[in-house]
Parts: C-alpha cells; sequence; structure tokens
C-alpha cells in the first residue's frame, strides 16, 4: 500500500540547506496502521506532507497504492490527494461555510465517490447524525475532529494520513476518538499512517515506529 525508499528533504535557509529527512524508508501493508512518532523537528509532519504530494522530496522514492509519485506535476498531485489519501490534521480544517454534511462529502465528492448511504452509516458511528445542518463553529473540538475523520474516510481512499489528530482534545475525547477512527479505518479497508506523540495511542496501532534524527529507527519500545 504505501513504500517509502530512501527519501531526503533539505530546506534552504540563509545559512545553507538544512537536511529533514536524511534516507527514510517505510512499509505499510494494506489494511494495516501505523504510528509514527519522533521529537519535534525530526521530519514526522515533512515525512507526511511528501507522501500526501503537498511537497516533493529531494530523492528517493514513493509509490502509494502501486502508483509513483515520481515525476507528477501540480495536476496529477492533486489527483493523487483526492483518490488516493485523505488526511486528517490537528487543527481540524473544516471548511467554516459548509455545513457538516457537506464538510463530509467534500472529498468524496472530488474524488467521485460520492456514496450517501456510506456518509450516513459513518454519521451514525461518529454521533453527528443530529449536526448535520450545523456549521464547523457550531460544533466543540471533538465533533470537529470526527467530522474530520468522517470527510477523510467518506472517500473510501486507499491510505489516510493523520498528523496528531487528538493533539488539541482533552485524554478521554481522544481516547474515544482514536478507538473510533480505528474501528472505521478497519471497516473502510484502508490503511493507516498516523503521527502522534502519544505511546499510549500508538501502541493501539499494529506498528510503531521512531523517526529520529531524520531516518526511521525501528520500532518503539512498549
Amino acid at each position: 500500500m504505501l513504500d517509502v525508499r530512501q527519501i531526503t528533504k533539505a530546506y534552504s535557509t540563509p545559512q545553507g540547506p538544512v537536511p529533514v529527512l536524511r534516507g527514510v524508508d517505510l512499509q505499510l501493508a494494506a489494511g494495516q496502521t501505523l504510528a509514527l512518532m519522533g521529537e519535534s523537528g525530526s521530519g514526522k509532519s515533512t515525512l507526511l506532507h511528501l507522501i500526501a504530494g503537498l511537497d516533493q522530496p529531494d530523492s528517493g522514492s514513493i509509490v502509494v497504492a502501486g502508483e509513483s509519485l515520481a515525476g507528477l506535476n501540480e495536476a496529477a498531485r492533486a489527483a493523487h490527494r483526492r483518490e488516493r489519501v485523505a488526511l486528517i490534521f490537528q487543527q481540524f480544517n473544516l471548511l467554516p461555510a459548509l455545513r457538516v454534511a457537506d464538510n463530509l462529502a467534500f472529498q468524496a465528492r472530488l474524488a467521485g465517490r460520492d456514496d450517501p448511504d456510506w456518509q450516513a452509516w459513518l454519521s451514525e458511528r461518529l454521533g453527528l447524525t443530529d449536526l448535520l445542518q450545523r456549521y464547523p463553529e457550531q460544533l466543540s473540538g471533538g465533533q470537529q475532529q470526527r467530522v474530520a475523520i468522517g470527510r477523510a474516510l467518506a472517500a473510501r481512499t486507499p491510505l489516510i494520513l493523520a498528523d496528531e489528530p487528538t493533539g488539541n482534545l482533552d485524554e478521554t475525547t481522544a481516547n474515544e476518538v482514536i478507538a473510533l477512527l480505528l474501528e472505521l479505518v478497519a471497516e473502510a479497508g484502508s490503511s493507516l499512517l498516523m503521527v502522534t506523540h502519544s505511546q499510549q495511542l500508538a501502541l493501539r496501532l499494529d506498528q510503531q515506529v521512531l523517526l529520529r534524527l531524520g531516518q526511521v529507527q525501528g520500532a518503539v519500545p512498549a
């Protein structure tokens, strides 16, 4: 499902290039979940952005669902973000002018996978059925994150990328949201790559790896 090989990435500064990723290798099988951990600045979010096609590596290869990202132009990378990956952010990133129902369906419609029955089922499982006509500003943080999860799952992409999806939630709400996310990812048949600082949450996923000094260091100790 995901095959990352020898990815490098550096950012330009007035003092010269600053390496962030130094030859990252990462593989994730179809239907599996993986937690990516590491200190701030270790390159976790950078790696997710590269896999999502939001940026391009300096070298190495990324293959998602059998499709290489190498050489894709901006239009092709946008299609990749619509059809092969869905993102869940710490800041929710809901569209404030759209009601919950339309936020949920947004990526699915762009990808040509609008399925009202699947979205209704997701809404029920996420506890959003009575909130579909509200706007994001009328929701709590936990409710907004559930909408963001529903939006990602509604598109039925093969890979879901989650960047600290519970970082703005209290511990109880975070545990509830992660439990729902894992259940629904399994139901959708997607793979999940999740960045998290929480070892407790990481251990709920199938695999845990540590990114340190721009390289994958292997499994996180239990």
